[in-house]
């Protein structure tokens, strides 16, 4: 092989590889979203979805999304998993990525799963879809800063072991904690109706926005280089299973508008 044919190759292994460093609250993660969410789903919606996936779960699909990345045929969707717009603005204040973002994500699987034209097969995989990039709505990184890749040039240590920002938000408190996705749902915060109606309230746009206020909060956490462990831990991590916790009820609140 040429030395030419040779780099090039390289690079364009490296491209994939690094395209999957970073996997939006690790698996673990993704399924307590759709463990969580199955107990908000009302039995119509329950029913519909069970039938619509054939048996498999919300938990079961909800990595789908990250799955297919390695696949050309879906590099198009890379960019459905984030949203990037300046700290000083609001979403919309500028003119939305035209390869589409998260919010666009959200709203056109939506829209494919209400429109009874679309065929089976299609809103099976716009079904996976929606419910990973809720709980990606959830994780404040994936409503970062574009000019780090929220969070993912940031470099830490997370305890010996060195990582990025973005990494220690989606699996390494996580894999550090070191529950399964069925135990992160079974011993998620009890609520209170208030509580829960408060969690649903709103629309998608004030769920982004809340999570961008919590991603300056999490870039305040830590500096280039710092090493994270045990106290970061204990301040952050309990924020980060309420936002699976609200990732899942969420996701319960628009399955359950999808399929009333």
């Amino acid at each position: 092989m040429k030395r030419s044919s040779f780099t090039a190759t390289m690079l364009f292994v490296l491209f994939f590889v690094f395209q999957g460093v970073a996997n939006d609250w690790g698996k673990t993660g993704h399924r307590a979203t759709g463990e969580i969410a199955e107990a908000y789903l009302k039995r119509k919606t329950k029913r519909k979805i069970k039938a619509l996936l054939e048996g498999q779960s919300l938990a079961y699909v909800s990595n789908y999304a990250d799955d297919i990345k390695s696949d050309q045929e879906y590099r198009k969707y890379g960019p459905w998993h984030y949203v990037n717009f300046p700290f000083d603005k609001n979403y919309g204040e500028e003119t939305p990525s035209e390869f589409g973002d998260l919010i666009q994500a959200i709203e056109i699987c939506s829209s494919k799963l209400k429109d009874a034209d679309v065929p089976r097969k299609e809103k099976q995989f716009y079904l996976k879809m929606l419910v990973h990039f809720v709980g990606d709505l959830h994780q404040p990184l994936h409503v970062g800063r574009a000019e780090d890749k929220g969070g993912n040039d940031i470099q830490v240590r997370w305890f010996t072991t060195g990582t990025n920002l973005h990494r220690v938000w989606d699996s390494d408190m996580l894999d550090y904690y070191g529950m399964s996705y069925t135990e992160l749902s079974i011993t998620a915060d009890r609520l209170s109706k208030r509580e829960l109606e408060e969690i649903e309230a709103g629309t998608i746009l004030d769920w982004v926005h809340e999570s961008r206020a919590l991603a300056k909060k999490v870039y305040a956490s830590a500096s280039v280089g710092e090493k994270l462990s045990y106290r970061y831990m204990y301040d952050y991590f309990p924020i980060v299973r309420m936002q699976l916790q609200k990732g899942g009820i969420r996701l319960a609140k628009i399955l359950n508008e999808i399929f009333q």
